[in-house]
């Protein structure tokens, strides 16, 4: 079953967890300037983002700046950058909802933010949205960001929950940017692999283009809350350890 936290009243005021948040709005912004940017940057210089040289620079682009923003914040925040994430972790328990629900609030804040941002500094160049490839169907769409999202979740889960992870728990950050990066390459001509609500709500809010756009929202969420229920339940379930001071 699932393990929710709920959390007290009290939390949002406590210095810890506004650092966390803080470190989540930090992290998350620098993570969809660098993502962004990579797609902006190719279509500025004609390689169309859905091209094999384009794909692959984008692919990396992500996997780095996931490596680079999880290892930055990991130790403040846990370096979720990713609604999907933080919904996979409240699942099982591993932080409470009023946490989540300010993660959530500083995570689209930041993506919105980055994106204003890269829209002004390249002078108004097109900022790339997340949409379905022609022929694709919101079933097939769905189901493709659930498997990725699902990938995601599961690796965060087996690297960096998983009290039975031991070493590998030192390489979650560089694990997770590997299958980030790798999702791309598989999904990115099809969905674009977005995996994260927060990575297509700041493009759609800037651009004004919602098509396909609640794709981006169910897909990663139910993928993201999937994984954290299955690994919690079926790999460590006997190994959690609840909250302390929350309601369940």
């Amino acid at each position: 079953m699932a393990k929710i936290a709920l959390g007290d009243r009290d939390e949002a005021a406590r210095p810890d967890c506004v650092r966390a948040v803080f470190a989540e709005l930090i992290c998350t912004f620098l993570f969809v300037f660098a993502g962004v940017g990579s797609a902006m940057a190719m279509e500025q210089m004609s390689v169309p983002a859905k091209s094999p040289a384009g794909l692959t620079v984008v692919a990396l682009a992500h996997a780095f700046a996931v490596f680079a923003m999880i290892s930055a914040g990991f130790n403040i925040s846990g370096g979720h950058l990713n609604p999907a994430v933080t919904l996979g972790l409240a699942v099982g328990g591993h932080i409470t909802l009023i946490r989540s629900l300010l993660y959530w609030i500083a995570q689209l804040l930041a993506s919105v933010l980055a994106c204003f941002l890269l829209n002004f500094l390249t002078g108004g160049l097109a900022t790339p949205v997340h949409t379905l490839s022609s022929g694709m169907t919101y079933f097939q769409g769905v189901i493709m960001e659930i498997v990725l999202t699902f990938s995601l979740l599961f690796t965060v889960y087996a690297t960096a929950v998983d009290p039975k992870k031991g070493s590998v728990g030192i390489t979650a950050p560089l694990c997770v940017g590997l299958v980030v990066g790798a999702n791309i390459l598989a999904g990115g001509p099809f969905s674009g692999a977005s995996m994260n609500p927060a990575r297509s709500f700041g493009p759609a809010l800037v651009t004004g283009i919602w098509k396909d756009h609640w794709v981006y929202w169910v897909g990663p969420l139910v993928g993201g809350g999937l994984a954290g229920f299955l690994y919690e339940n079926i790999f460590i379930y006997e190994t959690h350890t609840p909250l302390p001071d929350v309601e369940f």
